[in-house]
């Protein structure tokens, strides 16, 4: 359990990690498992569990009476009484992933801002490239010498 949301573990796959990102698609983990693994981190990626969505709650169906007679015809809620007619729609859910590294002190803020990332060209990692906003990293000039 994390003390802020900035720096969170939790065990991964028997290994207690420092959590990278949470709900990942395939292609960022691919891009975080090459940045992470070439600057001399384990990385750990497992699939995110899915979210918790509540249970639809049935129709109350009141209980029937057997000394009340019974009218024929269609009851006020005949149309909640009929079985399933049609199959219920099923949610697709994204496939989503936990990333983690097997250094748990690893915090992604200080990483990015601290300037302990590289990138294969030998530039530092920048915040904008961290988000894949840009394709290179190029930014020598560290953002409190910036004018």
């Amino acid at each position: 359990m994390a003390l802020n949301k900035n720096h969170e573990f939790e065990e991964l796959n028997g290994v207690k990690c420092g959590i990278v990102e949470k709900n990942v698609k395939p292609e960022r983990v691919a891009f975080l498992k090459e940045l992470l693994e070439f600057n001399k981190l384990t990385v750990i990626v497992v699939p995110s569990p899915p979210p918790k969505v509540a249970a639809v709650p049935k129709p109350a169906v009141a209980p029937v009476d057997p000394a009340v007679p019974s009218i024929p015809g269609p009851t006020p809620n005949s149309e909640l009484l009929t079985p399933n007619s049609e199959p219920e729609p099923e949610i697709k859910i994204p496939e989503t992933f936990t990333v983690g590294v097997t250094d748990y002190t690893f915090n992604t803020i200080n990483a990015i801002f601290g300037r302990q990332l590289k990138t294969k060209n030998g530039h530092f990692v920048t915040l904008a490239y961290w988000n894949q906003e840009e394709k290179s990293s190029h930014d020598e000039i560290p953002y409190y010498e910036h004018e």
